[in-house]
């Protein structure tokens, strides 16, 4: 290995461990703001999610993650009476997710606390932004393979 090219290693092996404490802070302060209103990150990202009557399938490919891992989410949403299972209109082997009138008005709450108490500080908009582009970018390039 070159020495240009042990820079460019450790450049990115630095770059990984800001991007790794920048994420454990923001679940941090995520974890502290959502369970305010009695909720997890897992149940606060499924109402986030949550704009209107989807499946499981949609919901999960929304917030990251599979349809098994959702299941145990809206489990306790649904216990809560916040989400609802409705067959679905077109696909008999589907149940359709929806927010009850509860739920709506929690996600309400949610979307307020998360916008009055934002989790990027010290970030203009501007910032924010471009951050959230740069990482974006590195994401799509990280999963696209090299030719």
């Amino acid at each position: 290995m070159t020495t240009s090219e042990a820079q460019e290693a450790a450049r990115w092996w630095e770059l990984g461990k800001l991007v790794h404490e920048l994420d454990m802070q923001n679940n941090s302060r995520l974890r502290e703001r959502v369970a305010k209103i009695g909720l997890t990150v897992g149940q606060a990202s499924a109402l986030r999610q949550l704009t209107g009557p989807m499946t499981l399938s949609e919901l999960a490919a929304r917030m990251g993650g599979e349809p098994s891992n959702a299941i145990v989410v809206i489990d306790k949403l649904e216990s809560q009476r916040l989400v609802e299972r409705r067959p679905h209109p077109t696909d008999r082997r589907s149940k359709q997710l929806s927010l009850t009138p509860e739920g709506a008005e929690q996600r309400e709450t949610l979307l307020k606390l998360l916008h009055e108490e934002p989790l990027a500080t010290g970030l203009t908009e501007q910032e924010q932004d471009t951050l959230q582009d740069l990482v974006q970018r590195a994401i799509s390039a990280a999963r696209t393979p090299e030719a």
